[in-house]
């Protein structure tokens, strides 16, 4: 019997330092020439090009299992969107959060019509159950777009004013996106952005835990059983503590 092919296969780098070169560039505010930089510290001589590489080749991969393994999502849906400037043309990020926080998707479109809506549904309920409420701006796009799906017609429809506080799920989920989006200078290609926002949200969720409420010792802990789930989802064996 063949022996199935490593996920690495093909890479003279070890696997331990192509996920940690991948986690670090989407888990923190950091260039590839940083993370370049932290390899070298630890004896790892490797291009940040190559890093580039690495995280084009892996990163989508990885996401898609961060979410996968994650808990149900909730039964309400928290939309929202925001403005992206690439290359000085205005985008807008639409995206979707559970009741829990966790982001559902994210679609990069330059335009704020029905037919945008309906793409963007369209995308979340492929890899998401139908949601019991949606909870949206009082964009009229929402609705016009939602009387046309099958699947969400029946669904309840609240509109919050963009100041109110009910829907920050949504609009708090956009902050990491510009923190980052600063620390690039800005975003340039759409292919690209929407690559990269997607693997850059689940992966930096699967360890964004909640600090200031959690004890010393629970987060530890947890932190732990997050680290446990990303080496499985690499498929890297060594733990990280014993690494360098």
């Amino acid at each position: 019997m063949r022996k199935p092919k490593s996920l690495y296969h093909g890479h003279r780098f070890p696997a331990l330092d192509i996920s940690h070169a991948v986690r670090w560039y989407f888990r923190f505010q950091l260039s590839l020439r940083d993370i370049e930089e932290l390899l070298f510290e630890r004896g790892v001589t490797v291009s940040y090009e190559t890093i580039r590489r690495w995280c084009n080749k892996f990163g989508k991969g990885f996401a898609h299992r961060v979410k996968a393994a994650r808990r149900k999502a909730g039964g309400t849906w928290h939309l929202d969107e925001m403005f992206v400037s690439l290359r000085g043309e205005q985008y807008l990020l639409w995206r979707a959060v559970d009741a829990h926080g966790a982001e559902l998707d994210i679609l990069l479109q330059k335009r704020r019509d029905k037919a945008a809506a309906k793409r963007f549904f369209k995308r979340v309920l492929r890899s998401n159950p139908v949601p019991h409420k949606i909870v949206t701006d009082q964009l009229r796009s929402y609705p016009a777009a939602k009387a046309e799906l099958p699947e969400l017609v029946n669904v309840k429809h609240v509109f919050v004013k963009a100041a109110a506080r009910i829907n920050n799920r949504a609009e708090n989920s956009h902050q990491p996106t510009r923190e980052r989006e600063r620390r690039m200078r800005g975003f340039r290609d759409p292919a690209r952005t929407q690559a990269f926002l997607s693997c850059f949200g689940p992966i930096r969720q699967h360890f964004a835990l909640k600090r200031h409420l959690l004890r010393a010792r629970l987060y530890r802990k947890q932190l732990a059983v997050c680290f446990a789930a990303w080496r499985e989802f690499t498929n890297v064996t060594q733990n990280p503590s014993h690494a360098f």
